[in-house]
């Protein structure tokens, strides 16, 4: 049973994403701890912020980079986690990004570069080795990465593929039920 359900939001965004505060919003009925980390853009920092917050009761819940965060943390730590939209190679992804950036809902200034695709990198995994701890939602929508990628890399986990939406994955709020299900929270 679910004691702890932590939110790892995705690249450039914040503890203040849709997602995060709807989601919280619907886990005040639960008696969890709701935890949403503001998570710094070093990948490697990122992974010990996120690791100094699970516990034994821990699920994890993550949209885009942080669905990769997640996949990671799920296979190393044995937890359930939902991935929504989540970057498989985020690696490939975020190179033509290099240089200056700007995350506005952090208002961080800051440069990405190379020892970052390095870190990001090292937290992949080639291969799911439990797949039953992963649960994909995935919108064929999604205009900032690939699904098929998705659908591909978690073929032997729960899937909840929709035709259409975007990478915010609109409707997000029909998919209450099945998360909190999967996640055993109650």
């Amino acid at each position: 049973m679910a004691k702890r359900v932590i939110y790892i939001h995705g690249f450039n965004s914040s503890e203040k994403s849709y997602k995060a505060v709807r989601f919280g919003e619907h886990m005040a009925q639960f008696d969890v701890d709701y935890q949403v980390p503001r998570l710094t853009h070093e990948p490697l920092h990122a992974m010990l912020q996120l690791e100094q917050l699970i516990t034994a009761d821990t699920v994890l819940l993550g949209s885009s980079l942080g669905g990769f965060y997640a996949t990671y943390l799920s296979q190393r730590y044995g937890l359930p986690a939902v991935v929504i939209n989540p970057a498989v190679r985020p690696f490939e992804l975020l190179d033509n990004l290099l240089g200056p950036n700007y995350n506005p809902y952090q208002n961080v200034h800051y440069e990405l570069d190379k020892r970052h695709m390095d870190a990001l990198r090292s937290l992949y995994l080639a291969q799911i080795k439990t797949p039953s701890l992963l649960y994909l939602l995935q919108q064929t929508g999604d205009e900032v990465l690939p699904y098929q990628e998705a659908v591909k890399y978690y073929s032997q986990c729960k899937q909840r593929v929709e035709f259409g939406g975007d990478h915010s994955f609109i409707g997000f709020e029909q998919t209450f039920a099945s998360i909190v299900d999967f996640l055993k929270i109650t």
